[in-house]
């Protein structure tokens, strides 16, 4: 056994005997058309992945359930993370990197932003450090949304205003911001399309929504591996044309698109429109997906 094998064995967690969910329908079109990807996530655990034929929304499938994935990010996320990159990452050792990331991100939204952008709403805002940065320079009202306690303990030593939990738990019906950004989380989320049903209730006329994805297209061809695209905390895999489906599906209008420094992330600033609840991928470009896939598959290691 390796020794990321061996850390990540020394945790014990016991993937196989969560309780799960089988996905019935595709989060994305509502099919039931189903291709096998993967049996294996980077980890090693047995996580099955499937694409759908239609669409080419890729997912866990089946998932851990919400309360399973709860005591996950209590307790496992992190030193899950960490054993598999050999370091040190938690609630205190992340926030250098969120600092860094949260200038780019500054200032790539700070053309669109004016003074009418006065709340942010951050999904999945983990120790608050974004969120305070966007204080800083905007002077912006924040709430953070996350369910690890740890981060949030880390959000609230910054006096940033926090919600324990998943954004799909949560109730929107006075709620309005300004800003929502969902900063590296769309693809931990259990229900992509009802948290952008959720997101899009929540922003008025002059609203902006951030959100990046790890391209799923851009982690396959970078390892020459599917399974090492798949991870169990992620448990959609988007891509470019996926996301863009789901903005337009759901009343998001991309303005600008941001190809990342790794060259892994594709982010999205976009405002709100008329919902195409007809908008899906083109049937040749899923086709290319799943045959590009099924190469990598093939390709020797």
């Amino acid at each position: 056994m390796n020794d990321r094998a061996s850390r990540i064995a020394a945790l014990g967690f016991d993937y196989a005997a969560q309780p799960k969910q089988a996905v019935a329908e595709c989060n994305l079109c509502g099919t039931s058309r189903w291709v096998v990807i993967t049996h294996v996530d980077r980890y090693g655990f047995p996580a099955r992945a499937t694409t759908c034929s239609q669409c080419g929304c890729t997912q866990l499938n089946p998932r851990m359930t919400s309360a399973a994935y709860t005591d996950f990010y209590i307790g496992t996320y992190r030193p899950l993370v960490s054993a598999f990159h050999g370091r040190l990452i938690d609630a205190q050792s992340i926030q250098g990197e969120q600092r860094e990331y949260a200038a780019a991100m500054i200032e790539w939204v700070r053309p669109f932003l004016t003074p009418k952008h006065k709340t942010l709403l951050d999904v999945g805002g983990s120790t608050g450090v974004i969120s305070a940065e966007f204080n800083r320079a905007f002077g912006m009202h924040c709430t953070v949304i996350d369910p690890a306690p740890a981060e949030i303990a880390e959000a609230e030593a910054l006096g940033i205003r926090t919600i324990t939990g998943f954004i799909e738990d949560l109730n929107p019906a006075d709620a309005q911001y300004d800003f929502v950004a969902m900063f590296q989380t769309i693809d931990h989320l259990l229900d992509v399309a009802a948290t952008l049903k959720t997101i899009r209730s929540l922003l008025p006329a002059h609203g902006l929504f951030l959100v990046d994805i790890v391209d799923f297209r851009a982690a396959y061809l970078r390892n020459r591996s599917v399974e090492m695209a798949v991870k169990i905390d992620h448990v959609f895999s988007l891509t470019e044309m996926t996301t863009e489906a789901y903005l337009a599906r759901f009343g998001f209008e991309w303005i600008e698109k941001s190809y990342s420094a790794d060259h892994l992330h594709v982010a999205y600033l976009c405002r709100p429109c008329e919902p195409q609840p007809d908008a899906l991928p083109g049937d040749r470009a899923v086709k290319e997906l799943l045959r590009e896939i099924r190469a990598v598959q093939n390709t020797p290691a």
